[in-house]
């Protein structure tokens, strides 16, 4: 479980007003105790994560949310926080606390459950502090709710059992390469060893995308740039070249014309986004200007250098080859603006440690606010002559093609 990247793990969230026992359900289901549970209300201030061996499902992250009837300043803050949980929120869980029934509450979460397209399972705690005709009363009223008592484990087996049986309802998640090459197949992955290469280990990406090549009997070939020329020659029959975004410019110049290519980073663009919105996303680069302001979004957290694509690479090729005066935000992590009315365009990374539910609604959100967005990796392919040939090979349109 430990080994499965956080962002392919299915985010279950627990939501509910102040003191529903949402952190005893919590921790009724992991069997630790994860969550602080006090009768003090607003406990739960930052939302508290947890990763799960969800047996027969699988690896899941559960995530207990501050209640949503804190009015007070401090509470507001929470509250926001909570909110934003739902962007990145696969399966929802909501508490009722079954002595202190609010409808009005229950009704308005279920509203932005269906408005960020999440299926959820609503929860009535606390059945040993009420009658079973009062229970059965206001049940009735409520979608298919499951009646607990976390305090008492009491019926805890049975929604672990709700809960996987809604998750295998879900459609499984889409191959990132598999679909795009054959069986049997052949996929050459230039990985270059630089400064930025983790010492030791692969990109999440890279090991990711070579897991995907195995599952679907694809014969996967992984050499350094620096090889790659020499491995042309010994590997016949070549579907598709993977490359790092940053090594574009050097790999063009090594394989054929004709010889597929694409990136790590616009594979991610398809597998966790939308590929398509990403490509019309470069239309906004010919409007650009020095009055112009680009948001730079990166999943993860990570010290910075010389070398660092988001925060380097690509804000110097914007004013070297567009305006040397263009302005740029930077944000890491889930911190991902609700206020976006000051940007002409946004530049995601690959959202290789996000869930795709996450990189989904921040595209949403842009559509929404009428902003263009984009990727690294499609930003980088433009920029040093790779873009044709990646749009080519995923039979998509190229509106960006004669930037």
């Amino acid at each position: 479980m430990q080994n499965t990247p956080r962002g392919s793990k299915k985010h279950i969230a627990i939501y509910g007003k102040t003191n529903s026992g949402k952190s005893t359900l919590l921790n009724a289901i992991i069997g630790q105790e994860i969550s602080i549970v006090s009768d003090i209300k607003g406990t739960t201030t930052d939302p508290v994560i947890k990763s799960m061996e969800l047996i027969p499902f699988g690896p899941v992250v559960f995530i207990d949310t501050a209640g949503l009837n804190d009015d007070s300043e401090l509470g507001n803050l929470r509250v926001s926080k909570t909110l934003k949980i739902l962007q990145r929120t696969d399966f929802a869980i909501y508490v009722l606390d079954g002595s202190d029934v609010d409808l009005k509450s229950y009704h308005k979460a279920i509203k932005k459950f269906k408005k960020y397209n999440i299926p959820f399972l609503t929860v009535v705690n606390k059945i040993d502090c009420v009658n079973k005709d009062a229970l059965d009363a206001f049940t009735q009223k409520l979608d298919n709710p499951l009646t607990v008592s976390a305090l008492h484990q009491e019926n805890i087996l049975r929604l672990k059992e709700e809960i996987i049986n809604r998750l295998q309802e879900k459609e499984t998640d889409p191959p990132i390469i598999g679909d795009l090459i054959p069986y049997g197949g052949n996929v050459v992955m230039v990985v270059p060893i630089d400064s930025e290469a983790p010492k030791g280990r692969l990109i999440l990406p890279q090991v990711q995308v070579l897991r995907d090549c195995l599952d679907h009997g694809i014969k996967c070939h992984v050499v350094r740039d620096t090889e790659l020329a020499e491995s042309l020659q010994e590997i016949q029959n070549i579907d598709l070249v993977i490359t790092d975004s940053q090594a574009f410019g050097k790999v063009t110049q090594i394989i054929p014309e004709d010889m597929n290519l694409t990136s790590f980073s616009v594979l991610y663009a398809r597998y966790k986004g939308d590929l398509q919105i990403f490509i019309e996303g470069l239309e906004k680069l010919k409007e650009m200007n020095s009055e112009s302001k680009i948001l730079i979004s990166e999943s993860c957290t990570h010290n910075h250098s010389h070398e660092d694509i988001g925060r380097v690479k690509i804000p110097n090729l914007i004013r070297k080859h567009i305006d040397e005066n263009i302005k740029f935000d930077f944000k890491m992590g889930s911190d991902f603006p609700e206020n976006m009315d000051s940007y002409d365009l946004v530049i995601h990374c690959g959202s290789c440690m996000l869930n795709k539910k996450t990189m989904t609604n921040r595209i949403k959100h842009c559509l929404e606010k009428n902003i263009s967005i984009t990727n690294y990796g499609i930003v980088l392919a433009y920029f040093t002559g790779a873009f044709p040939r990646c749009v080519e090979f995923f039979n998509l349109k190229s509106p960006a093609k004669n930037l």
